[in-house]
């Protein structure tokens, strides 16, 4: 299975998290999806009233000059960190 076809696959996966799913580490998918869906973030930060927009923005940022290769790669690394910890915990 090729890398796109594994991100993929862990996107849909990804929608399988836990409602108690941290807000930081929804952001980290976030900002991962975008860089590896995406590429560089190309839009104007939200004004402060935004905060959820903003938030996911940051996000976003945060992660701009990885590859989308490599993006994709921390992305399905996380979702399944995620997983296993929910597993663990079930």
């Amino acid at each position: 299975m090729g890398l796109k076809e594994e991100f993929d696959e862990y996107a849909v996966k990804a929608k399988t998290l836990p409602e108690n799913t941290t807000n930081e580490n929804k952001l980290i998918l976030y900002g991962l999806f975008k860089q590896a869906t995406v590429g560089q973030v190309n839009t104007s930060r939200p004004g402060m009233f935004s905060m959820t927009e903003r938030a996911k923005w940051d996000a976003w940022k945060g992660v701009e000059g990885k590859s989308k290769d490599e993006a994709m790669s921390d992305y399905i690394t996380k979702v399944k960190q995620l997983l296993e910890e929910a597993a663990a915990s079930a």
